[in-house]
């Protein structure tokens, strides 16, 4: 899961990434199979997201994000 920023015509769109991949033992790589993807503009909005996912996936015992969950 990352909090990305995206810029366009409109200002800086805030972005939360999540996606759904599986080891793939003969490949020796990640499979990807799905991604889910939501957008904010205000910036606080989408950290209070980004750490409320990452809660959940964290009760869940899944702790990797690509964002540091103190900022």
């Amino acid at each position: 899961m990352s909090l990305l920023d995206e810029a366009n015509d409109l200002g800086t769109r805030h972005r939360i990434r999540q996606a759904h991949g599986a080891w793939s033992e003969i490949d020796g790589q990640v499979m990807w199979d799905e991604e889910e993807v939501e957008y904010f503009w205000i910036l606080a909005d989408a950290k209070k997201r980004h750490e409320e996912r990452r809660r959940t996936l964290a009760d869940k015992g899944f702790i990797y994000s690509t964002m540091d969950p103190m900022l």
